[in-house]
């Protein structure tokens, strides 16, 4: 087997595992969406810590195009 094969397998029993675990209740998915609310959650960290590090760069960049532009 290739080595892709293997990790779309991999991915695949992983996928229908929480799937399952969702459905029988040992994963926690309160608005009946099939994303797992821990995964929720993690993603509404990531967006909030993106959302500050775009800011900064933002900032930085803002700074020196004002230096350059003197």
């Amino acid at each position: 087997m290739s080595t892709f094969t293997i990790v779309v397998l991999v991915v695949v029993i992983i996928g229908v595992a929480t799937f399952i675990a969702m459905k029988t209740g040992k994963v926690a998915d309160a608005n009946n969406n099939n994303i797992p609310d821990a995964l929720e959650e993690k993603l509404e960290d990531v967006k909030e810590v993106v959302a500050e590090a775009k800011a900064a760069v933002k900032k930085a960049t803002a700074k020196k195009t004002a230096k350059k532009n003197k």
